[in-house]
């Protein structure tokens, strides 16, 4: 899917969009990291954007991520939403892993300075944020706490420097095969947005894994009759694993309302003072469609 330029860019060139100035205009290229094909989107304008990494659920192909991805962008983030495959437990498919995260600092440095690049001199190649779908969220997760982890990585690999943030839709922090939850001993912030007709990843275990989260700041926000796929294009893309619960929130609606409350967290945990009003005093009486717990 295309990305439409929606609006004329609100906000200074010199410092990342403010959380008041969605809507800047958004285009997108492919690229490349690590080998893995990769789409970019960015605001059209503005310098020093923070990169945001998009970690997909398991099988979910990048191109099921376009609306969010662009909705993410138009707040001002370089976002970069890889396809990466490798086998896990024997099978092969669109499973992330912890790795991406150096690879997509040392993309962002490159491409920085790449002259002929749309993102020349434009990329805060020193901050990374994450965010994470069903599989990904846990890979997000488990880079949160430092060290990213089995099956999460295929060896142990420490988190960049860089990171500053996490935000995750539709994951947990359940032991793989059980339902026993294990806690996040996370060193960055983290963001939990829980649909609350989540047919795959429950959301009482969302909700577990946020109790267990030992580090602050750290938030739960729950967007009512969101199932599993609200952050994607389209309700059960091809080749993932369906969400057999309905969803009763409109696709169009849930994207945006996932967008914009990963797009405000992130913001909020990067000191923009406009997106810390957002997330902690208006928003949530602003959003009839979400309802926040969080501890500062």
């Amino acid at each position: 899917m295309s990305v439409a330029a929606v609006a004329a860019l609100a906000g200074s060139l010199l410092a990342p969009v403010s959380a008041q100035a969605a809507g800047a205009a958004v285009a997108s290229y492919p690229t490349t990291i690590n080998g893995d094909a990769a789409e970019v989107y960015h605001p059209v304008q503005g310098k020093r954007l923070p990169v945001a990494l998009l970690l997909q659920g398991a099988n979910v192909d990048k191109s099921y991520y376009s609306v969010y991805a662009s909705t993410l962008a138009s707040y001002g983030f370089v976002v970069v939403v890889p396809n990466h495959s490798r086998s896990l437990f024997g099978t092969s498919g669109l499973y992330p892993e912890g790795a991406q995260a150096g690879w997509t600092v040392d993309w962002a440095d490159a491409e920085d300075s790449r002259a002929d690049s749309p993102l020349y001199h434009r990329i805060d190649e020193h901050t990374l944020v994450l965010a994470g779908h069903s599989f990904g969220a846990a890979t997000a997760l488990s880079l949160s706490t430092g060290l990213c982890v089995i099956p999460f990585c295929t060896v142990a690999n420490a988190a960049p420097s860089e990171l500053e943030a996490v935000v995750t839709y539709g994951g947990n922090n359940t032991l793989y095969g059980t339902s026993l939850v294990l806690p996040v001993l996370n060193t960055v912030p983290v963001g939990y947005l829980q649909g609350t007709a989540d047919g795959v990843a429950a959301p009482a275990e969302g909700r577990s894994t946020y109790n267990l989260t030992s580090g602050t700041p750290k938030a739960f926000i729950e967007v009512s009759g969101a199932n599993h796929y609200g952050i994607t294009d389209v309700q059960n893309p091809a080749g993932a694993a369906p969400d057999g619960s309905a969803q009763t929130l409109g696709q169009a609606t849930g994207v945006e309302t996932i967008a914009r409350w990963s797009a405000q967290w992130l913001l909020a945990q990067l000191g923009d003072s406009a997106a810390k009003d957002y997330v902690y005093s208006t928003g949530d009486a602003a959003d009839a469609n979400v309802a926040v717990t969080y501890v500062k």
